[in-house]
């Protein structure tokens, strides 16, 4: 509960777990999750994992085989009762909820970014309990690089099973029996691949982020106590003085914890990588907090480039070079691509020119009452093939289509979990129907999605002849605003998808016939789109978060077959490349059998 508080604190909405997906015949039907499920003795073994199928904790339990005077062998060891381990697998479930599609390993660091999210939050919560804090803090000194458990994960867990003192330490570790702190090593990223050990990279940014601010704000503090001199006396530091430092931390780790958790609304739909993270962190902090008195920007920035995460394509790691583009930026590169010559951007290709007719501030008009129609006025119908029918326990309930006269509108924080759900059913068909209006095609270019098919091998709506987009959710949040005011918004995730096959041949094959919904299976499926962020009171788009490249772009398409069959590790080892990538597989029970919980 602690672990969803903080979530619901930092998204300011309520946390939904995600839905039961299966498809009948030619539609697809959801079914609410009340609740999630939690099994506190379901495995006999050293594991524990969020199951996406299932919607549950699952949690094992073993005898301890340690025998290092601090363990009894025998003992049995649950790991239900592991703090680390269930603030760690309830955060898979919750990232789960907001971003389903950050299950497929597309890229190397979608899998490592799941763990480490989940790491993260376990750890910052540490600093949540006064007593452990202030013990620590006293332990050492004031030090948070020294050993303490306030950067080591499941400890219990690691001494029974013999893996040391800590399942995973983000602070140092013990060589030749003297314990070294961690230090950056800016070329470790690339030469490193296991999901776990990638994750800890970038839970080590993190951390270094938090450490740096706590070393800022703790400063006045040791010069007092020193006499300006920096260097403690002998013997235990004074209660007073750890009371203070206790307190500095633990503000620092909540503002870190919350930094974290709120850019999760600000990252592509499919496909995450770490330098996206970063780009996500410092926007949505700076959409809050404009002025960054403390740098806590700057240190997550600086941390992150020790560590050697950058993102994509990044020219420069400056602030305003990270953050996410406003609508009127991109605009303003669309019709940077349309007055360009012809042949500058190949993957621009599917593009119409002439859409903007090279004036910006009557494109900006343009969208400003396109979304008032929307917010204001009266959206069009949708097209109800293109959602999935909802049911609760089994009941069906009646399909949300959008009808004349209804208009987006943000949902009411308090109301029931379920209709927050059932309403955002309603508020997809609506946004989808809108986004779908020919006029809007232009508007749709700038977000990074291909409406006009153009013989491109794209899924064909059955219903509109054009390109389908999914809108995968609409969810409203209350969000502290620039001058500290709370502020409604709205998330809206799209995305688009294309088949895909491992074998070339196949693949052109079947990309030279026209595609429809009802097209048999593939190997795989390559997803592109964006998140946008809308501002309901002002009628503008806020931030568009876009994912490198449209559906229709081929070196895109061809990096992620590339991944699936050679760099994506095996569920099975002695399954062929073809068989390795199964949507329906437990990926975190296969990553916690191998890394730990």
């Amino acid at each position: 509960m602690k672990t969803i508080e903080h979530f619901e604190r930092a998204l300011g909405r309520k946390a939904l777990w995600s839905t039961h997906r299966r498809k009948e015949g030619d539609r697809f039907v959801e079914n609410y999750v009340p609740r999630l499920r939690i099994y506190p003795h379901a495995l006999r073994q050293q594991n524990a994992f969020y199951s996406p199928p299932k919607k549950a904790l699952l949690f094992g339990y073993f005898s301890s085989t340690a025998n290092d005077g601090r363990n009894t062998p025998g003992t049995t060891v649950f790991g239900c009762l592991s703090h680390d381990i269930i603030a760690h697998e309830t955060t898979h479930a919750l990232l789960d909820g907001v971003h389903p599609r950050f299950n497929d390993p597309v890229n190397e660091d979608v899998l490592a970014f799941h763990e480490a999210f989940a790491d993260i939050v376990a750890l910052f919560q540490h600093f949540s309990y006064p007593g452990v804090l202030r013990d620590q803090i006293a332990r050492t000194r004031g030090d948070l690089a020294r050993q303490s458990v306030l950067g080591q994960l499941a400890q219990q867990f690691a001494l029974a099973s013999g893996r040391g003192d800590a399942l995973r330490s983000y602070l140092g570790e013990m060589k030749n029996g003297e314990w070294t702190p961690m230090r950056p090593e800016p070329t470790k990223l690339g030469s490193t691949a296991e999901p776990h050990a990638r994750g800890a990279i970038l839970v080590a940014a993190v951390f270094g982020a938090f450490s740096k601010v706590y070393r800022s704000r703790t400063s006045d503090l040791f010069r007092i106590a020193t006499e300006g001199t920096g260097v403690l006396r002998d013997g235990d530091i004074h209660p007073d003085l750890v009371n203070r430092l206790a307190e500095e931390a633990q503000r620092a780790a909540d503002r870190a914890l919350q930094m974290c958790i709120r850019a999760i609304d600000y990252c592509p739909p499919v496909g995450i990588t770490f330098g996206a993270y970063l780009r996500a962190v410092v926007t949505a902090d700076y959409d809050i907090n404009p002025i960054d008195r403390q740098n806590w920007r700057l240190a997550f920035i600086e941390s992150f480039r020790e560590w050697g995460i950058s993102p994509r394509g990044a020219r420069s790691m400056a602030e305003d070079s990270l953050l996410w583009p406003r609508e009127q930026d991109v605009i303003k590169e669309q019709v940077r691509i349309e007055q360009a010559p012809v042949g500058y951007e190949e993957k621009q290709a599917s593009y119409k020119p002439g859409a903007f007719g090279g004036d910006v501030e009557m494109a900006r008009q343009r969208s400003h009452r396109a979304l008032t129609k929307l917010f204001r006025e009266s959206a069009p119908a949708s097209s109800d093939e293109n959602y999935a029918h909802k049911t609760r326990r089994g009941k069906p309930e009646p399909y949300p289509s959008a009808r004349s006269g209804d208009v987006l509108t943000p949902a009411r924080l308090s109301m029931p979990r379920f209709d927050i759900w059932l309403d955002a059913e309603k508020q997809a068909a609506m946004f989808h129907g809108w986004l779908m209006d020919e006029d809007l095609a232009w508007l749709s270019l700038a977000l990074g999605l291909v409406v006009d098919v153009a013989g491109l091998p794209l899924t064909i709506s059955s219903r509109n002849g054009r390109a389908r987009i999914e809108v995968h959710s609409v969810r409203t949040a209350l969000k502290q605003g620039a001058l500290g005011w709370p502020e409604p918004h709205m998330v809206v995730v799209l995305t688009q998808s294309r088949d895909g096959y491992f074998d070339k041949e196949i693949q052109n094959e079947r990309d030279s016939t026209p595609k429809s919904e009802k097209d048999s299976a593939c190997d795989f499926k390559y997803r592109a789109g964006c998140t946008l962020l809308i501002d309901p009171q002002e009628m503008q788009i806020r931030r568009v978060i876009r994912t490198p490249a449209t559906v229709a772009d081929e070196s895109e398409f061809d990096r992620m077959r590339s991944y699936l069959l050679e760099g994506l590790a095996p569920l099975n080892a002695f399954a062929p490349a073809s068989k390795r990538f199964r949507p329906d597989a437990e990926p975190f029970a296969f990553l916690h059998s191998h890394g730990g919980a």
